[in-house]
């Protein structure tokens, strides 16, 4: 009895040791999540350094229990943050110019261009923008052309080869291991089981990513060219030829306007700010700047225009913070339309698209918000193709940057039939009995035998049936027929310029325009409406209470992975694709 007294008393002392501590991090949480005072001093220059991925949303601070690594999190700013703070800075007397320190941007071509433009704003107000960097690359330099005046280190390299993208393929791999894939799709460029299928891409893929490429090349020369005052051949022919070898060379041929290094940089940021030379310069960080209120104008609380941020895999059921749950997403859309106040929609996509009854689930919510009389506007990040097509086709107006990779108007399905890997490699053999002939009939992607011809046949039937509702989808949303969707579809991709030109866009243009469309169908004007942004954020002790018992693996596969965890979520989330897929047809990383 003694001894499970003292058993007990050491419970409740860790209990109680857990929860005081707790408490001590939610109490840290929240005071590091308040927005502290943050006053701007005169002559400061904003400073913006993108060297991290970004979503379109950002993610909020405070206590997050998901992370047991780093438990209190700042926040992460969102594109939709940048360019808010942006537009803030132009009407701030305190800030004078933009310092854009320039490296890495490890952004989406249509994430850059909505920044830019924003930046281009900027530089109308008659504020300054300086670049630098000591190593460039082409998407860092492509932000920095933007700048009033662009320099790199004496010792530094500016990339600019031209763009390029390196697609990986399996088939040799699963041979040696013996697993056979099974593949049904439907659409010629309907190319990600290719990697699966052949060892280099098939002619009509190696068609669509050339031409995908061109296009987002063609919109890169123009804006550099443009901002670096030179002929869009002249920059064309230092690229074809990478006449920019080293820094000097980017001075010769006019990509910089000089060499320095960063204390030189701060002296022309003093000059420009008109301090002394021994003065220290006011530079404010996006995150700092990011706490100062902006304008305290909201709009009618009444007139809501609610915007959906729909970014990730499209997975069916609820999802995570990382995709686009089917289920979920419908709800949010159903909560949002059943909302009184709600007088428009924008729906945020980026996604490369996934699992096709969720695709179509959510479709049928915007559907039923056009119905209740709400406009629905959709809005294209860096890439809304396939699924994300999908979500997007059936609204009033349908929005795209210029470089955003859309279309993929097909699906495919994937199942992999193990037995010479299981009997070969493993030892293992499978025997079955059976009350009927379709007793066996898989309901799983891992197979334990050959797939039966009458087998095949039902799921290119399926397949094909999908497909067709997916033109049908289109179709009706667009108001074309469903031949002339197919002469686009066949699961090929497209720029967002492409696709308007295809009649799949109506409008070029981001996230602001679209919110400004959307609040315009509603016979809104500006100040007369308040945005509404989806889903809503969890609060700190929902994390808690829903992360309780749940295990800590991802958080230790990042730490352990680090760059190569992106593969092990490519590889994890193939093996838990059900159903048919309305999926981009690769994962295209442009270099």
């Amino acid at each position: 009895m003694q001894f499970l007294k003292y058993i007990l008393a050491t419970i409740i002392g860790l209990f109680l040791f857990f929860l005081i501590g707790f408490f001590i991090l939610m109490g840290i949480a929240m005071s590091a999540s308040k927005d502290s005072s943050v006053t701007i001093k005169p002559n400061s220059v904003l400073k913006i350094s993108l060297n991290q991925p970004m979503s379109d949303r950002g993610q909020e601070g405070g206590f997050n229990p998901d992370n047991i690594m780093n438990p209190i999190q700042e926040p992460q700013l969102g594109m939709k943050d940048v360019i808010a703070n942006i537009q803030k800075a132009v009407n701030d007397d305190n800030i004078k110019g933009i310092y854009l320190s320039l490296s890495g941007v490890p952004l989406g071509f249509a994430q850059m261009d909505e920044i830019r433009q924003e930046l281009e704003t900027f530089k109308e107000s008659g504020k300054f923008i300086i670049g630098y960097g000591s190593v460039m690359t082409q998407k860092a330099y492509y932000m920095g052309s933007v700048a009033d005046a662009l320099y790199v280190n004496p010792q530094g390299v500016v990339e600019l080869k031209g763009l390029g993208a390196t697609l990986s393929f399996f088939k040799n791999a699963l041979d040696r291991l013996e697993i056979e894939p099974e593949i049904f799709y439907a659409g010629n460029f309907k190319s990600a089981t290719e990697p699966l299928r052949y060892e280099k891409m098939s002619d009509y893929n190696r068609l669509q990513t050339q031409e995908l490429l061109g296009g987002v090349y063609e919109k890169y020369l123009d804006n550099v060219s443009a901002s670096r005052n030179m002929s869009k051949g002249e920059l064309s022919n230092i690229i074809d030829q990478l006449l920019v070898r080293n820094a000097g060379d980017a001075v010769e041929h006019k990509v910089v306007d000089d060499t320095l290094y960063l204390d030189q940089v701060h002296d022309i940021l003093r000059d420009k700010l008109g301090v002394d030379e021994d003065d220290k310069i006011n530079a404010v960080s996006l995150s700092k700047y990011n706490k100062v209120k902006g304008d305290t104008k909201k709009g009618d609380r009444n007139n809501k225009v609610a915007v959906i941020y729909a970014e990730g895999s499209i997975v069916d059921g609820k999802g995570d913070d990382t995709s686009i749950g089917g289920d979920r997403f419908a709800e949010v859309i159903r909560k949002v339309r059943r909302d009184d106040k709600t007088k428009a929609i924008v729906l945020r996509v980026n996604s490369g698209g996934g699992s096709a009854l969720a695709s179509d689930i959510m479709w049928r919510e915007v559907a039923l918000a056009k119905e209740a009389g709400i406009p629905v506007v959709a809005s294209m990040g860096n890439v809304a193709a396939s699924g994300g097509y999908y979500i997007s086709c059936n609204a009033d107006t349908i929005l795209a940057e210029e470089n955003t990779i859309t279309g993929s108007i097909g699906v495919f399905g994937m199942l992999a039939n193990m037995e010479k890997f299981y009997n070969n490699k493993l030892g293992i053999t499978f025997d079955t009995v059976k009350t009927s002939s379709f007793a066996d009939f898989p309901s799983s992607p891992l197979l334990d035998r050959n797939l039966r011809e009458e087998e095949k046949a039902i799921f290119q039937q399926g397949v094909d049936e999908i497909y067709d509702i997916f033109l049908k989808r289109v179709a009706d949303g667009r108001g074309i027929s469903k031949d002339a969707v197919h002469e686009v579809a066949q699961g090929r991709v497209w720029t967002g310029t492409q696709a308007k030109e295809r009649g799949l866009v109506d409008v070029l243009g981001g996230l602001e325009d679209a919110i400004a469309i959307a609040s315009n169908m509603a016979g809104l004007e500006e100040g007369d409406y308040r945005i509404y942004n989806y889903p809503k954020r969890e609060k700190p002790i929902e994390k808690l209470l829903k992360s309780l018992g749940e295990s800590t693996k991802t958080d230790l596969l990042k730490e352990e992975l680090g760059p190569f965890y992106s593969q092990y979520q490519k590889l994890k989330e193939l093996s838990e694709m059900r159903g048919v897929q309305a999926r981009i047809p690769f994962e295209l990383e442009i270099n």
